[in-house]
């Protein structure tokens, strides 16, 4: 089944406009037009997009996402370049969760400080 650029864009939860800076950008070199120049998403373009939008949210730019795209367009001959830029990438991704998990905990001890503090004055009363 193809999608037309606005189902596509639905699906993916992103924009018509998103679709077509990617399309620009070179990350979606395989997508197919009509004679009429339309583009025409297949499954297998959704699938690549699905990653685009997670590498893109674990925070990678667009270079970096379309240089990992080039490479896996090359074959297997390119696995452990991909392979060591998922890592990084991984390592990052780990390393904020791991600053997030300290900012959550200080939100937490914030809380649990207001709430002894409104105890407190229930108390009182």
């Amino acid at each position: 089944m193809a999608y037309s650029i606005k189902e596509a864009a639905a699906r993916m939860g992103v924009t018509t406009h998103t679709l077509r800076y990617y399309d620009r950008e070179g990350l979606l070199p395989h997508v197919e037009r009509t004679a009429g120049g339309i583009r025409r998403f297949s499954q297998e373009d959704l699938d690549g997009l699905a990653l685009i939008n997670c590498l893109k949210a674990t925070g990678m730019s667009i270079r970096q996402i379309k240089d990992f795209l080039n490479l896996s367009q090359q074959g297997d001959e390119t696995l452990d370049e991909r392979r060591a830029i998922l890592q990084r990438q991984r390592d990052q991704i780990l390393a904020g969760m791991a600053k997030m998990q300290e900012h959550l905990a200080r939100v937490e001890r914030k809380i649990a400080h207001y709430d002894a503090i409104a105890q407190e004055k229930e108390a009182l009363k």
